[in-house]
């Protein structure tokens, strides 16, 4: 079994495809329309797919763009015709023409969510590289434009690779799962909900009970009572709607999401406690008896339960990622309308109970904390540095574990800081360091934006290093990096008084007198808009920019008072 990343450009009268295949010796492979005579034509790509017809084809987008471009040229079709069914009509590739069906390929899709290519490009601090050529022209390629071309096509690849090994765990898991369950190696490509719904055989139902929600009988809610009243009554919440009400003198919100509730601005040491539910969704399901009804194997999904809980307590994080995969999607796709496991009475009463369980929680415990967090599927609480408080809390800690059937860990917290309860940092007893939220998250390659922010901000909060030292001192010009893209919505952007050509570009604040913002503007002539995030005056650096030393133009002023002004939002006052 190869390897073999592709990636197709489309002209009116001209395509091309660069093939790569992983451990072959000159393994670049590139072919092009009939009229281009300097590469392999369309004859060779279709012995290429003979050969390779038995491999996995890997892409950027390719199950919704890439694939069918190739089924088109290989069936006879033209590519042209097939990209603007794609994408001017909106249209499935598998609608074209039964004739696609003999073409049988096996994609894994690198896609990024909503991320392009390109903006994944600048997050890596590689080049940003954007073709100069319009993919409408209605002229033939020159030969000059076609090695331009060319040259843009395989660095989509190389990238496409990049991005690949960048996420290989993804990968390595969806590819245990095929094999642990003898699926077809065509299986690779599905969607997560996809595969778990085949392997569970989940068997499509209508069910005309979504709002005959059951509560378990485990729950002993007194004080808050009024909020399980609130659950009674689907009215309430079945279009949406939110109850927002004060637990253990913290706002909370209710609905068909989890738990939310949190001290906002929050800073404190002493004995603090993550208190966490272990597999939440699973585990309810399991316990209650709340799978998806249109699950048909329920006892390998506890099978699956306890086989990745005995993996999590032997410290195998990788060999746990298949069935991770299986678990916790299994909530999603129960209340995805599309999916096989479809049940929206199961998924509502997973959520609702799940809300209602860690509500019976925080009313037990209540008398004997304060409550500093609630989310989805754990606490974080404050007690007295008391052996005679911490056993208290141990005992009803207990008790709840015995009537629910859930399970609790515990670390403990020397230090937090919290915002709200999506952005938040702690410290535990033993050292580690967990944080949540865009504002501290450690930025990972494929979303590398406005790293130096993030780093001042946990060097500070762990060490208390001024954000001037961390600014100051760092010397990597992709430490500052913002990554910006023009969306469909808009035609043009708009630097230092000309119109850009390209749609995703690497900015940084600048000190320059002549810079300026960098604005779109949804047509010619309408209001220029400045980037969201972006500073008044910057400069744009769309090479590579892994190791550039920082331009003396640079303007870390800019940085410092965006930490400054992010640390006054997790309530830390500003000492300047």
């Amino acid at each position: 079994m190869n390897l073999i990343f592709y990636d197709f450009e489309v002209f009116p009268h001209f395509w091309c495809v660069t093939c790569a295949v992983i451990g072959e010796e000159n393994g670049v492979h590139q072919f092009s329309s009939e009229y281009d005579k300097n590469h392999k034509n369309k004859v060779d790509l279709c012995n290429f797919y003979e050969k390779h017809s038995g491999d996995i084809w890997i892409g950027y987008n390719n199950k919704a763009y890439d694939q069918w471009i190739m089924k088109a040229v290989l069936a006879g079709f033209g590519a042209w015709q097939m990209n603007m069914w794609l994408i001017d009509l909106g249209k499935n590739g598998w609608e074209f023409s039964s004739a696609l069906n003999s073409y049988n390929m096996i994609n894994y899709d690198c896609l990024q969510g909503y991320r392009s290519l390109k903006e994944l490009e600048g997050f890596m601090g590689e080049r940003i590289k954007e073709t100069p050529v319009d993919f409408k022209k209605q002229d033939i390629l020159t030969s000059d434009e076609i090695e331009m071309v060319f040259e843009y096509n395989e660095h989509d690849v190389e990238q496409t690779m990049k991005v690949f090994f960048e996420q290989k765990s993804d990968f390595d898991a969806m590819l245990s799962l095929v094999s642990e369950y003898n699926l077809p190696l065509q299986y690779i490509g599905k969607t997560k909900a996809g595969i778990v719904g085949t392997i569970l055989g989940c068997r499509r139902h209508e069910y005309d009970d979504e709002w005959d929600i059951s509560l378990v009988d485990t729950l002993r809610i007194r004080k808050y009572y009024h909020i399980v009243n609130w659950y009674k009554d689907s009215a309430n919440y079945k279009l949406g709607e939110k109850l927002n009400v004060h637990v253990a003198g913290v706002l909370h919100t209710f609905g068909l999401g989890g738990i939310h509730g949190a001290v906002e601005k929050y800073h404190s040491t002493g004995l603090l406690i993550h208190v966490d539910v272990g597999s939440m969704y699973p585990s309810i399901m399991i316990r209650y008896n709340l799978l998806s009804r249109s699950v048909t194997k329920p006892e390998l999904f506890k099978k699956i339960y306890d086989k990745r809980l005995a993996l999590k307590a032997a410290g195998k994080k990788k060999e746990q990622a298949p069935y991770k995969i299986i678990l916790n999607s299994m909530f999603g796709i129960s209340g995805a309308k599309f999916s096989d496991a479809y049940d929206p009475r199961r998924n509502h009463e997973v959520c609702i109970n799940g809300q209602l369980l860690t509500l019976d929680l925080i009313e037990h415990l209540e008398p004997y904390c304060r409550l500093i967090q609630s989310n989805t599927d754990g606490l974080i609480i404050q007690i007295n540095d008391t052996d005679e408080d911490w056993e208290r809390i141990d005992d009803i800690c207990y008790e709840w574990e015995k009537r629910t059937g859930l399970s609790l860990s515990f670390d403990v917290i020397r230090e937090i800081y919290q915002k709200d309860v999506n952005n938040y940092l702690f410290i535990t007893e033993d050292g580690k360091v967990e944080t949540k939220g865009a504002y501290l998250k450690e930025k990972k390659s494929l979303d590398n934006d406005l790293p130096i922010v993030s780093k001042a901000m946990v060097e500070f909060m762990l060490h208390k290093t001024s954000p001037e030292k961390t600014i100051l001192e760092a010397n990597n010009l992709m430490e500052f990096q913002k990554i910006v893209k023009r969306s469909g919505k808009y035609e043009n952007v708009w630097h230092n008084g000309e119109i850009l050509p390209d749609k995703t570009f690497r900015v940084f604040a600048s000190t320059r007198p002549e810079d300026g913002f960098i604005g779109k503007q949804k047509v010619s002539g309408a209001t220029i808009e400045k980037f969201g995030n972006t500073p008044d005056k910057c400069f744009i650096y769309n090479d590579e920019v892994i190791n550039v030393p920082i331009p003396e133009y640079l303007d870390k002023k800019y940085y410092i008072d965006l930490v400054y002004s992010r640390l006054e939002d997790f309530g830390i006052a500003s000492n300047r």
